[in-house]
């Protein structure tokens, strides 16, 4: 039985492509452990509820926080760690690799123990120890669930180590024996940018069977007259599309809930306030995170998916999140931002996406009213979200894909 290490250096519970992966995986057949972290103590439980019922193993490398308690005496060091390593940056301009995330030192002196066959990394974290593990003569693959280098608003980027980080996507993306990302776009992309084979595309679709643990009731919805629509992140913030969303409100011809999902980041509310207009005001709701298997539940209560993504770096315009799948799942019509990623989802949904130009209200209301407007197209676009789900964007469809490159993978020459 073959070894798989997938390499992450955080919570399971907010990286639902490496479950799918490691489950797929591990249902296959593998030996699977997936080597992560904890940050938070809530996180930390619901990684545990999470690993329950899987067959691969979730191993937390690091711990700044102790079940039950806020930090560990290893989380004050670990934190010292990285804010050390920032500061040098912003001081010295010197990129390390403490700007990618807590734990690394300890994320690689896990990986080097288990001697997988092969191992997978995902994370900023994981490419900086999927090299050190390849300069050792291990087997390596990576998924670029994001293009780690091409990521983020301009001013986060500048204190990012994006010299580093290149060098590490340019040597893992030519040398890795397997490599995948979340678009055609990207795939054509990263193979022009760095000369390298187009990475498998393997897309972020959550399965079809996950629809028969719907819940079937309405939590969030409070005038269910009214149509709703429906936005989730992690965050709740600026540069995630929610500028699109609030600023079309005065333009728009009829009325709908609108309901947020995610943890609001600092200064959110003053923020919002000042967006919406106060005629809007009493029908925007906002709601905690969820476990993960009721996001889709919560989801399915609601009419429309927004997913405004923005197209202020390249990562943005070319993947493909697991909002817009998500939304095909929970059987919502979509409107959705004209970026390369989701013009490739809404080509082959039939009807159930409904673009618009990224920053242009009368283009994004025009699409809003027409489901808003229009009960038998919102009716049709719904209807269409569920056969693409069924028929193209499952998970389920990908599972061979990924199998069959791991395979060849394992028995490819390691470079």
């Amino acid at each position: 039985m073959a070894s798989i290490c997938i390499l992450t250096g955080n919570h399971l519970c907010h990286n639902p492509r490496v479950i799918k992966e490691a489950g797929a995986l591990s249902d296959a057949g593998f030996k699977v452990e997936v080597l992560g972290g904890w940050l938070n103590t809530e996180l930390a439980e619901r990684d545990l509820e999470l690993i329950e019922s899987r067959k691969f193993t979730f191993t937390p490398v690091f711990k700044l926080v102790n079940r039950g308690q806020e930090e560990s005496f290893a989380g004050y060091w670990m934190r010292a760690q990285r804010w050390f390593g920032i500061r040098m940056h912003r001081w010295l301009r010197w990129e390390n690799p403490g700007q990618l995330g807590y734990g690394i030192q300890k994320l690689e002196a896990a990986a080097r123990t288990r001697r997988a066959d092969l191992y997978i990394a995902h994370s900023e974290p994981g490419l900086w120890v999927a090299k050190r593990l390849r300069r050792l003569g291990f087997r390596i693959a990576v998924d670029m669930e994001d293009w780690f280098s091409e990521d983020l608003l301009p001013e986060a980027r500048r204190q990012r180590p994006l010299k580093l980080l290149r060098r590490l996507e340019q040597d893992l993306l030519r040398t890795s024996v397997h490599t995948s990302c979340t678009s055609q776009a990207m795939s054509v992309a990263l193979a022009q940018e760095f000369g390298c084979r187009p990475p498998t595309v393997i897309s972020n679709a959550f399965a079809w069977a996950e629809r028969r643990n719907l819940d079937g009731t309405f939590k969030d919805r409070r005038d269910r007259k009214l149509p709703s629509i429906h936005w989730y992140s992690q965050t709740l913030g600026q540069g995630r599309g929610l500028e699109d969303l609030l600023g079309v409100l005065v333009h728009l011809n009829h009325r709908a809930e609108i309901h947020l999902r995610g943890k609001p980041a600092n200064g959110f509310e003053n923020w919002l306030k000042t967006h919406v207009p106060d005629t809007w005001r009493e029908r925007i709701f906002i709601h905690d995170l969820v476990p993960n298997h009721e996001l889709l539940s919560r989801i399915a209560e609601h009419d429309i998916g927004f997913a405004g993504e923005m197209k202020y770096c390249r990562s943005r315009e070319l993947t493909v999140t697991n909002k817009i799948l998500h939304y095909l799942l929970a059987g919502l019509g979509v409107v959705a931002s004209d970026t390369a990623g989701q013009r490739e989802i809404a080509a082959k949904a039939d009807g159930a996406v409904l673009l618009y130009r990224s920053g242009d209200a009368a283009s994004l209301a025009e699409r809003l009213d027409e489901l808003l407007g229009r009960p038998d197209r919102l009716a049709q676009a719904k209807a269409s979200a569920l056969r693409a789900a069924e028929q193209t964007f499952c998970w389920e469809k990908y599972v061979s894909k990924l199998l069959r490159s791991v395979e060849k993978a394992l028995c490819a020459p390691n470079r």
